[in-house]
């Protein structure tokens, strides 16, 4: 973290030295560098990349009223049909690959944890032969050197039975995490981590380099696989969700971007806006492949995730999730036969509590609001915790390539040796003579009785928690009908230990989420406070253990409406709505008295410049015309401009966007906005004109196609103008944006920045109050990073000062 901030400073300290070389902003410079400082840097994958900020607005220059104007009603309704058809394959593809994924994973984990009890197995049979032996032997032989050896080999061979069961499954875990730690290393680091933060970010309008590639996606899918069939504390949710983000970017733009395909129909989608709404279906897949939670995972995309929304989106993200449902299910009635392997067999619920009647009364109440609080609580707790390991793992991670590996193996080793090593602290549990004898012990990977290394008619209750796959243990946690099962030692170690596990799994490189770690954990403490509820309670210990899973996501993760139906939709019981809602309102109002949430946290430490919803309550005290006084002074363009200029202002500037001025007498007027990579498009195709003229509106169809502006035409440094070309002129009229959005002077910050945020702008025109002769007809242009909260207080310190003695009176 140390050489990416130097990396930050010494970029940001260049972009300074570059201006003040600037002719176009020389005057206030310095300034203004003082007053409003932002940094369009930030962390992605393992490399600091400049950011800009997406266009979602409709540019609406002359080019595209034309083309609006003349398609047929058959052209807008292909278009409404290719959206569909999208949204069906990105469901398609979400469902085939997350099958693919909890396929490999459920054969990968399951068979070597059947290893493992296998070894386990031969070394009860060895310690039962010594036992037997030892019973029966006369005492005369017993004290032979011989019958000595010969015991005492039998010990060594019980003893490297289970050292063998250790070392086969440290190895198997060892090179798993190996395999996807190298692979996010050396191939695409941005598939480190859940992904669902970028995601956040990419709808909110900030473009994150290589996030949404196909190498990305393929390390996501093979990462995550490895790094979850290591038995590592993380969960497949969140890589789901970006590989779901993944697919719907690359079927928007036609395939990676070296072999993008360039039919007509595809190009439709070949912009900003349209891409949006293409990654939010993609986003909802994920959740819903995750959880199966078709209505989680649309409501997810609309709480979490996503910025803007209207109904035909939402029509169309319920509609991915459909397809991916129809998909999860029929690969699972395929499966469930045992054709693929142990896949299949948990069934479309995944932690199905149905069976269990739910009574509760008033009473039940005071249990129910403790579980709120307690997770609300925690949740913050562990947000902290974790905020302090991250900025330590930045700082490993900085040390270069092989800190990193170095980093994800010595977690999978001590994930490892606690998870085979914990249970010998756990005493047997003879079993319930009402459970039948095939369930109890359980000698497989499933089952909510492991044998590990107790006797027949006995089990060990902790591994039945730790020697199983992470959607095994929730189910084995989540347990109806069983209060006897876990002894409170064992789920206080389970506690502990996952807690642990959580807050040093995260951040390390590899494909990771923070669904499923959460759940554990909370499970834990849940079904504690139910087995202390005793008879006092009249809910079942699996369903308090349910509430506890609910209560710390919401207070990490502050989610309520999404949460609540996809843990309705996980564990089948309609009847735990009341309660499960009530405590996840009171997790959510309990952690957001301490600290933000997760994905929040993450935002902030990667510096991405992420627009909340709601502004800070001193925002009110500052005008828009404040904040652009201390901004360098605009850059504008005249209507018809000459080539030098516009040359001389994108080799000078980095600004994306310039207004366009026209001068009617001795008052100057706004035609519009025109964006950077149209000034690029004009000079890339040399669309200059002898003289200073209006150019007729057939010129520019015949040079330019709305195809044309919707690209992203490179940068200045790839533009060849000759010495001649200097001199001639451009008509920017027909490229240029004659609808921007603008804010009089007089607005407030916090207004501004609502609207802002909420129709998705890139730049905000501030125009004066009042016009006339000598005022110029814009006074700056503002864009998300002049709306952050950090960057307005590095230039109105007091704003904070005063808030903060208002809050102290």
């Amino acid at each position: 973290m140390e050489k990416d901030s130097e990396q930050m400073a010494e970029t940001t300290n260049q972009q300074e030295r570059d201006m003040e070389s600037n002719s176009l902003h020389q005057p206030l410079l310095k300034r203004n560098l003082t007053a409003l400082s932002s940094s369009p840097l930030a962390l992605v994958g393992a490399k600091v990349s400049y950011i800009e900020s997406l266009d979602y607005e409709i540019n609406e220059n002359d080019l595209f009223k034309h083309d609006w104007r003349s398609r047929s009603q058959a052209q807008v309704l292909q278009y409404i049909f290719l959206k569909w058809l999208l949204a069906f394959l990105v469901g398609l593809l979400t469902g085939l690959i997350a099958t693919l994924i909890n396929l490999a994973v459920e054969n990968i984990a399951g068979y070597k944890l059947l290893a493992v009890v296998q070894y386990i197995d031969n070394k009860r049979w060895r310690f039962r032969a010594w036992a037997l032996t030892v019973h029966v032997m006369p005492p005369v032989m017993m004290r032979t050197r011989k019958y000595r050896a010969w015991i005492l080999s039998l010990t060594v061979r019980g003893l490297n039975g289970y050292m063998m069961g250790f070392l086969y499954m440290t190895g198997v875990n060892f090179i798993l995490t190996l395999i996807a730690t190298v692979l996010c290393v050396f191939f695409a680091p941005t598939a480190a981590g859940p992904g669902i933060p970028e995601i956040k970010a990419y709808l909110n309008g900030v473009d994150t380099p290589n996030m949404y590639g196909a190498t990305t996606m393929f390390v996501k899918i093979v990462g995550s696989i490895g790094a979850v069939a290591a038995g590592l504390d993380l969960g497949k949710e969140g890589p789901l969700v970006h590989i779901g983000a993944c697919i719907a970017s690359l079927l928007g733009q036609g395939g990676p971007d070296d072999y993008r395909i360039k039919w007509r129909w595809i190009r439709y989608f070949n912009n900003d806006r349209d891409r949006r709404d293409i990654i939010t279906c993609g986003a909802s897949s994920g959740v819903c492949a995750a959880f199966r939670s078709p209505v989680g995972g649309v409501l997810f995309a609309l709480e979490e995730v996503a910025t803007w929304w209207r109904s035909a989106l939402l029509w169309r993200t319920f509609f991915s999730t459909a397809v991916v449902v129809v998909v999860l299910r029929a690969f699972m009635e395929y499966c469930k036969d045992g054709a693929c392997g142990l896949f299949g067999q948990g069934g479309l619920i995944m932690f199905d509590v149905g069976g269990v009647p739910v009574r509760y009364h008033v009473a039940d109440l005071i249990p129910v609001t403790v579980i709120g609080i307690i997770g609300g609580v925690l949740g913050s707790l562990y947000n902290y915790l974790l905020h302090k390991v991250l900025r330590l793992y930045n700082l490993i991670n900085a040390k270069g390539k092989l800190a990193k590996i170095s980093l994800s193996l010595a977690v999978s080793l001590f994930t490892s040796a606690c998870l085979y090593g914990l249970p010998f602290l756990a005493s047997c549990t003879p079993c319930d003579p009402s459970v039948v004898d095939s369930e109890c012990p359980s000698t497989g990977r499933m089952g909510n009785f492991k044998q590990f290394n107790c006797p027949k008619g006995h089990y060990n209750d902790l591994a039945t928690l730790l020697l199983t796959t992470n959607d095994d243990a929730v189910r084995n946690i989540f347990s109806t009908n069983t209060p006897s099962e876990y002894r409170v030692f064992s789920l206080v170690i389970f506690f502990i230990l996952y807690c642990i596990l959580g807050l040093f799994t995260f951040g390390i490189a590899v494909p990771s989420g923070l669904f499923l770690p959460i759940i554990l954990m909370g499970s834990a403490y849940g079904r504690l406070l139910g087995m202390a509820m005793g008879s006092y309670a009249s809910i079942d210990q699996g369903l308090y253990a349910v509430l506890g899973a609910a209560s710390l996501m919401a207070g990490s993760m502050r989610m309520t409406v999404s949460l609540c139906v996809i843990f309705l939709e996980l564990t089948n019981n309609l009847l735990l709505l009341p309660i499960t809602m009530l405590v996840l309102l009171i997790s959510k109002s309990v952690g957001d008295c301490f600290n933000p949430s997760i994905y929040e946290i993450i935002l902030e430490l990667k510096g991405l410049p992420f627009l909340e919803a709601h502004p800070e309550p001193w925002m009110r005290n500052i005008t828009v015309g404040e904040l652009a006084d201390v901004k360098p002074p605009v850059v504008t363009l005249s209507g018809i401009e000459t080539v030098g200029r516009i040359v001389d202002v994108l080799r000078n500037t980095t600004h994306n966007g310039f207004a366009v001025v026209d001068s009617v007498g001795q008052v100057s007027e706004v035609h519009g906005l025109v964006l950077r990579a149209h000034l690029l498009l004009v000079l890339k195709k040399k669309w200059f004109l002898q003289e200073r003229r209006r150019t007729e509106e057939w010129e520019v169809r015949e040079k330019f196609t709305w195809v044309d502006v919707a690209e992203r035409w490179g940068t200045i440094e790839e533009v060849a103008v000759t010495k001649e070309e200097m001199e001639m002129y451009v008509d920017l009229h027909p490229l240029t944006n004659t609808t921007p959005y603008t804010v009089v002077e007089t607005m407030s910050v916090a207004k501004a920045l609502v609207q802002f945020r909420q129709v998705g702008l890139r730049h905000m025109l501030v125009l004066p109050k009042y016009h006339g002769h000598g005022v110029p007809p814009v006074v700056g242009i503002l864009t998300r990073q002049d709306l952050r909260a950090h960057n307005i207080l590095s230039a109105f310190p007091h704003l904070e000062k005063s808030h903060a003695s208002k809050k102290g009176r």
